[in-house]
This record gives structure tokens, sequence and C-alpha cells, in this order.
């Protein structure tokens, strides 16, 4: 359990029975491949929200109005394939309760039983990763829910399209569609592939985000850093058109991994998730009109 709630916010704002909004942390760290820390990221990102301005300069909104409930972290630990059962239970409930669920790692094999409890709930539903690797690969490191599987296990559910890569195994190349992936290198040329992303995705979305789909430069604090990556205000305007043109379910931000000199990058999560929360709320209030 945190003692610590999502931007801080007064028992009025972050009342479980209340709240639009639950943020569920997941601070697992079971199949990372090199630097170690994802573990810490859930609660790092709560101590940075508490610093958010609460009003959302872009969107004119202020999302915290909705209602914002921090559930206990989801601490299955014992083995990938418990901790994603237990993740999926986790986020059923929610979705059954009539919640928006948005949860928080971690490293990205947290998002599978998320995936999976939003696959199931919501008919016409596609996810949308943004990310620098591929995760395509079937089973790696004797698990089929490495945080490396995380889109093959998506597939299997349906459709994804996936945005930022620019790292991945041979092997993996078999299992991408060409139309629904788009490369880093690719898409720093101009906006028009964003049109094309979102035509691929479905009515409902799901959008997993993992750190390491920004450049190193603003986001150095993920476990497995790739060169090359999008900056924020590219993430920002993507979001909101596939906010503004399709109806965003609930989402995901994992692969933070702390590190104690630097808490940029921990205040760029919180802030990330909230923005998200500040389109979504924004667009659908006007879509009520």
């Amino acid at each position: 359990m945190y003692n610590i709630n999502f931007g801080d916010l007064p028992g009025e704002y972050s009342e479980k029975e209340t709240s639009a909004f639950v943020i569920i942390p997941v601070p697992y760290d079971g199949t990372s491949t090199w630097m170690k820390g994802a573990d810490k990221g859930p609660l790092a990102i709560l101590e940075a929200s508490c610093n958010m301005e609460l009003y959302d300069i872009e969107t004119d909104s202020e999302a915290y109005l909705q209602g914002i409930y921090t559930a206990p972290p989801v601490t299955e630990n014992e083995s990938p394939s418990k901790m994603v059962d237990a993740v999926y239970k986790e986020v059923k409930k929610y979705l059954e309760a009539g919640k928006f669920p948005v949860v928080t790692g971690g490293e990205h094999s947290v998002s599978i039983g998320s995936i999976k409890a939003f696959a199931e709930h919501f008919q016409n539903i596609s996810v949308l990763q943004l990310d620098a690797h591929s995760d395509l690969r079937t089973f790696n490191k004797g698990s089929k829910y490495n945080h490396g599987c995380v889109m093959a296990r998506a597939k299997e559910l349906c459709p994804i399209v996936q945005v930022g890569i620019r790292s991945m195994d041979i092997s993996e190349k078999r299992y991408y569609d060409r139309d629904r992936i788009f490369f880093a290198h690719k898409i720093m040329l101009d906006d028009k592939w964003m049109e094309k992303a979102v035509e691929k995705l479905t009515e409902n979305v799901y959008i997993t985000i993992d750190l390491d789909v920004f450049d190193t430069s603003v986001m150095p604090s993920t476990g497995t850093p790739e060169p090359g990556g999008i900056g924020w205000y590219m993430c920002n305007r993507f979001i909101e058109k596939v906010v503004r043109l399709r109806n965003v379910v609930g989402f995901d931000v994992v692969e933070l991994c702390p590190n104690n000199a630097n808490k940029a990058p921990d205040f760029f999560a919180s802030k990330l998730i909230y923005r998200t929360m500040s389109m979504i709320t924004s667009y659908k209030k006007r879509n009520k009109k």
C-alpha cells in the first residue's frame, strides 16, 4: 500500500466510489533483461505527480475534477504468469465497476493482463503501442509473458498498431504487419503518418505507452533505452488525434526506471498520464454537447 495518491488530491477527488479514473500501480520487474528498477516506477510517478499543476493549459481543463482514485498496488511477483493474471483480475474489477483504469508499471509485461481485460470487456477494440521495441517475440527468456512478448500476446486478442519502433530482433520481422507498424526513422519526416495510423485503429482503443518510445535526451530513465525516439509534443499531438477520432477506453504507462539523481523523467511520466487524462476528459465533454 502506498501512502500517497496521484496528484496528492484531497479526499473529495480521490475516493474510489466517486472517481472516474483509477490508477493501478504494478511494481513488477521480474523479466527485465538489462537495467533493473522498473518496480520503483509506480511510486516515483505518484511522488512526482504531487508537484503538478492540475490545470491543463492546452485543453483548458481540470481532469482531476472527474476524480482520480489510486488503487493499492498489484504486488504479485511469484511468476510472470501469476502477475499477468493478478493484473487482469484487478483491471477487470474496475472495468466492471464502470471506471477508467490507468495502469502504471513496472516493466512492460504488466500490460498483458490489462490488455486481456480490456479485450474481453470491449467489442471492436484495438491496441495502440507507443514503444521503441516491437515486443513481438513469441517466447523469451523462458516465458511467453516476458516484456519482449507483450505485443505477441496482444495480437492474439485484437488488432494492434505499433508506433515509434526502432529496435527488434530478426525473429520478430516475420510477425509484424507492414501496414500497422510506423518506424521511428520514418515518422520523423512529417506528421502525415498520424492519419494513417489512426485509420488502422478500431472504434475503441487501448493505448500502451512504453516510455522508451521517447528519445533518451528527454527520457533517459528506462531499462532498455534506444536513441532516436520521439519528443513530447509529437507524442501529445498524436494522442490528441487518436482521442479526437477514436474512443480511448484505457491506457498504461510503463518502463520508468527511476534515477534518484534526475527526477525530471519521473515528472515527465506523471505529466504524460495527466495530460492524456486531460485530453480524454476534454474531448468526451465536447462530444456530449
